[in-house]
């Protein structure tokens, strides 16, 4: 594809598959294209490994931790669980949303829990509402561990956001799928990696090698979920599509499953 940007005759022209097509620079469908090569190129460079929160390291989106702020506050989940755990970032995120919202903690997972980062996760004033466990997101003795850690009447989201694998993150859908509350979400991070095969640091077998195919894989078998990016509680704009690395990543469990 091929967009050419012209600021003083306020057009973007762009060429693709569809032909040749010319659109007002300052409209929701311009705003969308040069969005999609923002993200592509921001990936490249990566953008999200220039953020924090509370001290820690995130490497999110930071449009895509708003849209997840919504959710947590709109729904006050009991438990969020979340397999990736890195420098911490996210569970100290997650874990300042429940306190300002009064309820809620978090579960992170992660294979490896580098000392450096669990020392300053566990001296963070987060903490206490903070569990880690460490190993194979996908194990079933982690899995259970998880499990025994959630009551039984607990409202329970959780984020896959650790092996970006289409097996793994497979694995894991078929994992934590039962453990989420019907009205609730799994959220599914990166799903943009399918349309970076062909950016500098991208790989071509993430066309199938990656975690949007896994979550078409787990719709196909599961009919319970489905994939619906939470309404925006707030908007005064035109525009109705999120700027995310989740595309298709919020996956609801129906009411009654």
């Amino acid at each position: 594809m091929k967009i050419v940007i012209d600021t003083d005759g306020r057009t973007l022209t762009f060429e693709g598959e569809g032909g040749r097509r010319q659109l007002d620079l300052y409209s929701r469908e311009a705003f969308e294209l040069i969005s999609d090569q923002w993200l592509r190129v921001g990936w490249n460079e990566k953008y999200t490994y220039t953020f924090s929160w509370l001290g820690r390291p995130i490497i999110q989106l930071p449009e895509d931790m708003v849209r997840a702020q919504e959710v947590i506050f709109q729904l006050r989940p009991d438990v969020i669980v979340e397999a990736g755990v890195a420098h911490g970032g996210s569970l100290v995120y997650y874990a300042s949303l429940c306190r300002l919202a009064g309820r809620g903690r978090v579960i992170g997972i992660d294979v490896e829990i580098r000392p450096h980062n669990r020392r300053a996760i566990e001296e963070h004033p987060m903490f206490p509402l903070i569990t880690l466990v460490e190993g194979s997101s996908i194990d079933p003795a982690i899995v259970e561990e998880v499990r025994s850690q959630i009551a039984r009447d607990e409202i329970v989201l959780v984020v896959l956001d650790s092996n970006h694998s289409r097996d793994h993150v497979r694995q894991e859908l078929e994992a934590y799928g039962d453990m989420v509350t019907p009205g609730s979400y799994i959220l599914v991070q990166d799903g943009i990696m399918s349309q970076l095969t062909d950016v500098p640091r991208g790989k071509p077998e993430w066309s199938e090698d990656s975690p949007l195919p896994a979550v078409a894989d787990f719709l196909a078998r599961h009919p319970e979920f489905v994939a619906l990016t939470p309404p925006w509680p707030f908007s005064e704009s035109q525009l109705d599509r999120p700027v995310t690395h989740c595309p298709n990543g919020w996956l609801q469990k129906r009411a009654g499953s």
